[in-house]
């Protein structure tokens, strides 16, 4: 995609890598909007970027997603770029009963949220010049982490959405992107300290050269060998990477 120029709406802005790509896309001299339930975290990022603005969102709730849909028409109808960002990561307990609250709450912010997000503007995307969509999924939809197994199942199923909904659009101006990081320094699963996590500056500015390019899909090079991995093998990778990642997770409980 080009990377100025745009008008761009993120979800999940206030902070992560949804915060680092949207200050990273500022300061390329686009418009960018930034949504988030959490306002505390919206105004601290638009006041340490003048011209960044936020909306209130809430991407449980389809109501909150065609409100913030319709003033976002509205309030910015050169919008061409859609980032759908937001999501939340909890282990869970898939050898024994699932939490359904913590299923629910999952599925519903992380697979359809972005569905719901992308349906409410993408006939006015389809009349945009350069008009891309692009989902932060994970490297996880391809090895799934099993202590955060229903995190994994909704990265997979929004792996395959991309796919179908860029197949659909092939004839239409709309790039569908995914964007598949590997274990970032940031909140989730409180990563801050993880030495195996790729330090998020690094990670924003890989990527915003991936997105510079024509690919579809956004890999930084720490995410290449996860995505290679599916396949009639992939059992025993995904066996050996989850060994790895319940010794790092230990570590990082035990420090807290």
């Amino acid at each position: 995609m080009k990377l100025t120029g745009n008008t761009i709406f993120i979800t999940g802005g206030g902070s992560g890598i949804g915060r680092g790509l949207a200050e990273a896309l500022h300061r390329r001299g686009n418009k960018v909007i930034i949504a988030g339930r959490r306002r505390g975290h919206l105004d601290e990022v638009i006041a340490a970027n003048l011209g960044m603005a936020a909306i209130e969102l809430d991407i449980t709730d389809a109501a909150s997603i065609d409100r913030v849909a319709a003033q976002l028409i509205a309030d910015y109808p050169e919008l061409n770029v859609l980032i759908n960002n937001a999501g939340i990561m909890q282990p869970d307990q898939v050898g024994g009963r699932i939490d359904d609250a913590l299923m629910v709450s999952t599925i519903t912010t992380n697979l359809m949220g972005p569905i719901r997000m992308t349906s409410a503007l993408i006939d006015h995307l389809k009349t945009r010049n350069e008009p891309v969509v692009a989902y932060t999924s994970s490297v996880l939809a391809f090895v799934p982490l099993a202590m955060t197994a229903v995190y994994s199942s909704t990265k997979a199923a929004l792996h395959s959405y991309v796919l179908s909904q860029r197949l659909m659009l092939r004839d239409t101006k709309v790039r569908v992107l995914e964007i598949a990081p590997p274990w970032v320094r940031t909140d989730l699963i409180n990563s801050r300290e993880a030495e195996l996590a790729m330090p998020l500056d690094a990670f924003i500015a890989e990527t915003i050269a991936v997105l510079g390019t024509d690919s579809d899909e956004i890999l930084v090079e720490g995410a290449k060998p996860l995505r290679a991995n599916p396949g009639p093998g992939e059992h025993g990778f995904v066996n050996s990477f989850n060994a790895l990642m319940t010794e790092a997770h230990g570590e990082i409980l035990n420090s807290m």
